[in-house]
């Protein structure tokens, strides 16, 4: 079968298990990911393995897009209005993930993989379980922002959902960063380096920060030029700044998704033009963007390497949200949150997505990591699947509790 006429199936396919999701009163997500997981060369045979290593683009300009509305969600005022309960639970909750899951593994890892000598406990368990907790802190707010603009919904908690999740991947990124260079240090035998500990994350995030500014302050001062053109012209300049961005942050080698959040939280604070570029966004682009890339984003999922770790996956799944969901709670007590926030905010936090993922493939090219990359990438594989999943109805139950849909 040709390239062409798998993306017409893939898409397809895509759309109508969302529209058959949504028959079940099940947000479309969820059957834009079981497409995904249906079209998945491992299950399908009328898709060759090369094809979603061929569709890496795809995804890239699709997730640029994402991260660009999720930035627009951003909007100071409303930030303010929300209050320091954001910045709270932000911190607190991917931080309680972090420890939740490197504490838990800590303890249950021996006896998980017993075959592991015990000479080799240091250099194995606790490097695992290090990474394993930084690829649990970050929350896929894509899933977020799609049930939240599929339902419509509008009020506290699914702003502060919303924001929570789009800034905890700062928090995930950092701690991504410095438990790499712990990990690698303890694997090695090697002195802890402060420096290489702190400058590499700071870069990454501040270098990311930079990036998007300078393209959001880029793309404000363009659409000053085009606000009389077309629809059309719009989004060419739009879809031309996004590519831009993103693909300086990877020459740069600095957070491609932190730069284009950024540069929508550049557009919808400083930008005449933001209601119209985001309408635009919602209006045309956003249903094609959410089928293209959850429905590619589970045909990436290695569905051979789950059954290995299927212990690990389901304690994985449980030490993040127990970390999630009590981690939310202290947050929004100690900001003096309503109610509403304390008891539904963290259902938003449990999807895990595209850049868990991303972070996950980037540790199994290191060959630091070599001995616990297969243990690392089933986990996080696994826990995406349930969390992807589940993530999409548990957000759509919180939010309508909440009376917001």
């Amino acid at each position: 079968m040709n390239g062409m006429l798998l993306v017409g199936l893939l898409i397809l396919v895509g759309f109508l298990l969302g529209e058959a999701a949504q028959r079940f009163k099940l947000p479309k997500v969820t059957g834009y990911i079981l497409a995904g997981v249906l079209m998945n060369p491992q299950i399908c045979p009328l898709v060759p393995p090369s094809l979603p290593t061929r569709t890496n683009g795809v995804e890239s300009l699709a997730l640029a897009f994402i991260t660009f509305s999720i930035g627009g969600s951003l909007f100071f005022p409303t930030l303010k209005k929300l209050g320091k309960g954001i910045f709270y639970i932000t911190i607190l909750e991917a931080e309680m993930a972090f420890f939740a899951i490197v504490g838990g593994f800590l303890l249950v890892l021996p006896f998980l993989a017993p075959e592991v000598p015990r000479n080799m406990w240091f250099t194995y368990f606790i490097p695992a379980s290090l990474l394993l907790g930084c690829l649990g802190s970050p929350t896929d707010p894509s899933v977020a922002m799609a049930v939240g603009i599929e339902y419509k919904a509008k009020g506290e908690v699914s702003s502060t959902m919303l924001s929570v999740a789009a800034l905890d991947d700062v928090t995930g990124i950092m701690n991504y960063s410095i438990a790499v260079v712990a990990a690698q240090t303890i694997i090695a035998h090697e002195r802890f380096s402060a420096a290489a500990a702190f400058l590499t994350p700071a870069y990454q995030i501040f270098g990311a920060i930079f990036v998007g500014i300078v393209f959001g302050l880029i793309l404000n001062f363009t659409t000053k030029w085009i606000k009389k053109e077309t629809e059309g012209v719009l989004i060419v300049v739009l879809l031309s700044a996004l590519a831009f961005c993103y693909g300086t942050c990877t020459f740069m080698k600095v957070d491609e998704l932190l730069a284009t959040m950024t540069m929508g939280v550049i557009v919808v604070n400083f930008n005449a033009m933001k209601e119209s570029i985001f309408k635009l966004l919602e209006r045309y682009l956003d249903e094609l963007i959410f089928v293209v890339f959850f429905t590619l984003s589970g045909m990436h999922i290695n569905i051979s390497v789950i059954p290995k770790a299927a212990a690990a996956i389901v304690l994985f799944v449980i030490f993040r949200l127990i970390g999630k969901y009590l981690g939310t709670a202290i947050g929004a007590r100690l900001a003096g949150s309503s109610a509403a926030v304390k008891k539904y905010v963290a259902g938003g936090l449990v999807p895990q997505g595209g850049i868990v993922i991303g972070l996950a493939l980037l540790m199994q090219q290191n060959p630091a990591f070599k001995d616990v990359a297969d243990l690392m990438l089933s986990v996080v594989v696994g826990s995406v699947i349930i969390n992807e999943l589940m993530g999409p109805i548990i957000t759509k139950s919180c939010l309508k509790g909440a009376g917001e849909i």
